[in-house]
């Protein structure tokens, strides 16, 4: 591998919510060294201690300069660079709610601040005292509105990219005084010129001179691409960064980021050809993201299949059975049977998107009256079927994995939940629009009452897969979400049978027709307040 990469690494998210526990991490590194990673960037947001700063990463898990320093040193010793992945301007909702730090607008520090400048030195400070590795990311990506908020009332009319070059030199000036070498994602040097876009096709798009001069020559950029099947597409981006002194480093993705389960077999299909445009343009720093939106649900250990995958392929084999038959002697399990923990997503396959659909986090939350995600759910699939059947299967594999078998006993009470879930909105909507109350006090008394036995048996298993790869703060929301669902469950019932009882005249949610705001094919929505209600969650 040495002599085809300097670094094949991972990157694994720790600020939504899910931060992986010391011992768990640490068998985690163990196991991406076994398949040839050589390296790991921990992406933690506000999720680390800043000495000097007591709110920052207050209540949420954040790991102490002791346990940075543990981590550092038990990765050095097997052989794997931690490198810290941080922000330094966008991405920072949470530690800008406290009111300690200078705020333009949304998630994005206060540029040309001393305060932020100051924040920045602490944050680089603190870092250089646990790491070993000479480099740091320092973020400052999707910064879309930077310079739009108390940054113009204080200084009027600026242009993005002159505001952001500006903060980026004094970052790295910090980064210097702590010999820190930075990496920086590349996105917010291709969107002020290209239509906002973090898109460049060769032969069409050329980076204006400005925009090569202006990174610092002292930092690396980051081309950061999840989306893409065509290498193509990759080759053109690549083309493009060469118009940067650094040498690029390459990001790609490996999904586990649309809710509770993961999407190995997508990931494998897109970073193929990533793959084989970084060998190509001769990309010798490759990472994969693991990104946790939206609550961090999913467990990284759910993505070993696509994580193995991906570095054999990078190191040359592309071989299935041999694949195959190594996954089976690192983790003991056969790598179908561990694919089966993308299955809860693929009850209706029709869909073409690149950004897979997530039914099983989305239809979990729906709404059973406010049920505007049910055009989605087609008619012509038996989501009873497909999901008792996968249960099976999954529960099945549970039982032979005394090391994994926890996530293949959440993914199949998961399951148990989506077999009755799935459709109920849709069938309940469909009885009372025919005005068949038969139905509807079946339904009343079946259905809603398996799903609210099954969501509780789904919370307990999804609760014992949080405790033992993460540490505890951060599963309070999965309590209000699955805690919430559960109550939601019982009061939808108790009005359903209410109405059979003619307690109620209507249920005027169902007087309202559907209309397929989002489509009528399954979705990618990713975030809990957009497909849980209609109604306000956040303001």
């Amino acid at each position: 591998m040495a002599k085809k990469y300097e670094r094949l690494g991972v990157m694994i998210d720790m600020s939504r919510n899910a931060v992986m526990n010391v011992k768990a991490l640490k068998e985690y590194l163990v196991l991406l060294k076994k398949m040839g990673y050589n390296s790991v960037m921990l992406y933690t947001e506000d999720t680390y201690e800043v000495e000097g700063e007591p709110f920052f990463g207050y209540m949420r898990g954040r790991y102490s300069v002791a346990e940075m320093k543990e981590l550092d040193e038990f990765a050095n010793n097997i052989g794997v660079e931690l490198i810290p992945c941080i922000q330094t301007l966008a991405h920072l909702n949470q530690a800008l709610r406290w009111g300690t730090i200078p705020v333009d607008c949304n998630d994005i520090m206060l540029c040309d601040d001393e305060r932020v400048y100051n924040l920045i030195d602490k944050m680089f400070s603190t870092l250089k005292k646990c790491f070993k590795s000479p480099y740091i990311h320092i973020g400052m990506d999707e910064a879309h509105m930077v310079g739009r908020g108390k940054y113009m009332d204080l200084h009027g009319y600026e242009d993005t990219f002159s505001i952001l070059k500006r903060h980026l030199e004094k970052v790295c000036e910090l980064a210097k005084k702590y010999d820190f070498v930075p990496l920086i994602w590349s996105d917010m040097f291709f969107r002020p010129w290209s239509d906002g876009l973090y898109c460049a096709i060769k032969g069409r798009h050329e980076m204006p001179k400005g925009f090569k001069d202006a990174i610092n020559p002292d930092v690396i950029p980051v081309y950061w691409d999840y989306y893409s099947d065509k290498e193509e597409h990759y080759d053109d981006m690549f083309y493009n960064h060469k118009a940067f002194k650094q040498k690029t480093w390459f990001a790609g993705g490996i999904w586990g980021w649309h809710g509770f389960t993961p999407f190995n077999a997508h990931s494998i299909k897109n970073s193929i050809p990533a793959v084989e445009s970084c060998k190509k343009n001769k990309v010798k720093n490759i990472f994969f993201t693991m990104w946790g939106d939206d609550g961090g649900e999913c467990s990284n250990i759910a993505n070993l299949p696509a994580l193995f995958y991906v570095a054999e392929y990078a190191k040359g084999n592309s071989d299935e059975e041999k694949i195959r038959h190594k996954f089976k002697r690192l983790t003991g399990i056969e790598f179908d049977d561990f694919m089966l923990l993308d299955k809860p997503n693929q009850v209706d396959m029709d869909s073409t998107s690149n950004n897979p659909p997530n039914p099983v986090k989305y239809m979990f939350y729906s709404d059973y009256m406010s049920d505007f995600l049910d055009v989605t759910v087609r008619d012509n699939v038996n989501s009873f079927e497909y999901y008792d059947d996968l249960a099976k299967k999954l529960y099945a594999v549970a039982k032979r994995s005394r090391r994994y078998g926890y996530l293949f006993d959440a993914a199949a009470k998961m399951c148990d939940v989506m077999k009755y879930k799935y459709e109920l909105g849709k069938k309940t909507r469909a009885a009372y629009e025919k005005g068949d109350k038969a139905e509807l006090e079946r339904l009343a008394k079946t259905d809603y009452v398996e799903v609210a036995k099954a969501m509780r048996k789904f919370g307990a298993a999804f609760e014992k897969q949080w405790y033992k790869d993460n540490k505890p703060q951060g599963f309070d929301v999965q309590d209000h979400r699955i805690g919430g669902m559960i109550y939601r469950t019982e009061t939808c019932r108790k009005r359903i049978l209410d109405y059979v009882a003619g307690k109620i005249d209507s249920i005027p949610e169902y007087e309202e027709k559907l209309i397929g705001a989002y489509g009528n094919q399954p979705s990618s929505l990713s975030q809990y307040k957009v497909y849980a209600t209609v109604n306000v969650i956040t303001h």
